[in-house]
């Protein structure tokens, strides 16, 4: 059995945002030697909390934790003329680039994918921007709420009345490293068949409007669109019960007769509720009745009864729970790791599964300049005196 289905691909990460490193990580945690390029003063992400034990410390940053496992990592300058020499020896030996600077940077450095490209003519670069490497909005800057924006997400989020909404987290930062290591794998799969690599072009924005893509489809061929949901409707909204909030979802094969005893609520099965046009108008009484069916029960006591029903149900589960989640644990989708300044720590590892060729956590997140010496010295050959030199000039 080989180590992962990328074993024996070789990858510089030059990435600092969430997207780019994301996309690195999933081909890492696929085999793929992937070698981490800090600035020298470290990546901006290690000054990203949430950090461990609330302590900011530029190894303690659990973004950059979760977001460089299975990588190597070194710190170089693209500054200093000797910080692209050592890029361009760096980028002779690899297979791919990974990169989130703003459309035109590295190519004023003189490392640009053409650069680069002449002396390594199967190299793969994937640069993942907020607007991509072209068009009037290539140079603008970009952030996660810019994205959910610009990619329409928010037009349709929320509730009507109300200002638009974003979804929590980073999502649209994670869907742009998704879908810049599946155009990876896809160039990669090129450069495997035909021997020649290419530019990979991967615009945050583009891949939010890319999950409208049927909501779009509506305005060109009828003129509509969606509009966002009504406030005030049990089917649309999460519910509070005695612990939490669920969600009840129609659909899924559970009959009317199913859903009112699920709610040991016969009042559901009179005309004005079971039948589907009165039970529109009556909507609000109805939430009512379900409401105060439900305001003394827990929604773990709810979730398997739900399933049992055939009812779309879903119950909103809170850090610790999803921690804990039985599912998730099956799985193995969390594992632990040993970080040399944190210590063991449970992270979120395993996101997909791959037979035979699986998931291995093989390493923590590299502490800052961690691999200096195996990368530059071991492997380009640079002598002691050499790499002292390149510290103390702020190259590496």
């Amino acid at each position: 059995m080989i180590d992962g289905a990328l074993q024996g691909l070789k990858v510089l990460d030059l990435s600092e945002d969430i997207a780019g490193s994301f996309c690195a990580r999933l081909l890492a945690d696929y085999g793929a030697d992937v070698l981490k390029v800090e600035p020298t003063g470290g990546s901006a992400m290690r000054r990203v909390g949430p950090f461990y034990h609330d302590e900011p410390h530029p190894e303690k940053s659990l973004f950059f934790l979760i977001l460089n496992l299975n990588k190597k990592g070194v710190t170089l300058n693209l500054e200093s003329a000797s910080g692209r020499r050592l890029l361009r020896d760096l980028a002779g030996h690899v297979d791919l680039i990974v990169e989130s600077y703003r459309p035109g940077y590295l190519d004023e450095l003189g490392v640009g994918y053409g650069d680069l490209a002449a002396t390594n003519p199967g190299l793969v670069m994937t640069s993942i921007t907020p607007f991509g490497q072209t068009g009037p909005y290539s140079q603008y800057a970009g952030e996660e709420i810019v994205s959910y924006a610009m990619g329409m997400v928010m037009g349709i989020s929320g509730v009507q009345g109300r200002p638009p909404l974003k979804h929590g987290g980073f999502q649209a930062q994670y869907q742009g490293g998704l879908f810049g290591a599946g155009a990876t794998a896809m160039a990669l799969f090129a450069q495997d068949r035909h021997g020649v690599g290419q530019h990979v072009d991967v615009s945050v924005t583009e891949c939010v409007a890319s999950t409208m893509m049927a909501t779009q489809t509506i305005y060109p061929f009828i003129g509509g669109v969606q509009i966002r949901r009504a406030d005030g409707t049990m089917w649309e909204n999460p519910m509070p019960c005695k612990d939490g909030w669920i969600i009840v979802q129609a659909g899924g094969g559970a009959t009317w007769d199913d859903i009112a005893d699920f709610f040991r609520a016969p009042e559901l099965l009179e005309p004005r509720f079971s039948d589907r046009a009165q039970r529109v108008r009556n909507g609000p009484a109805m939430d009512q009745v379900v409401l105060e069916a439900i305001k003394d029960r827990e929604k773990w006591e709810l979730f398997p009864k739900a399933a049992e029903k055939r009812m779309l149900f879903g119950l909103v589960q809170t850090p610790s729970e999803l921690a804990d989640c039985p599912q998730l644990e099956s799985r193995e989708f969390y594992r632990e790791t040993e970080h040399p300044v944190i210590g063991r720590v449970k992270v979120p590892a395993e996101l997909f599964r791959m037979s035979p060729d699986g998931y291995q956590l093989r390493m923590a997140a590299p502490t800052l300049g961690q691999h200096n010496q195996e990368v530059f010295g071991e492997g380009l050959g640079y002598s002691a005196q050499e790499l002292s030199v390149m510290r103390q000039t702020d190259v590496i």
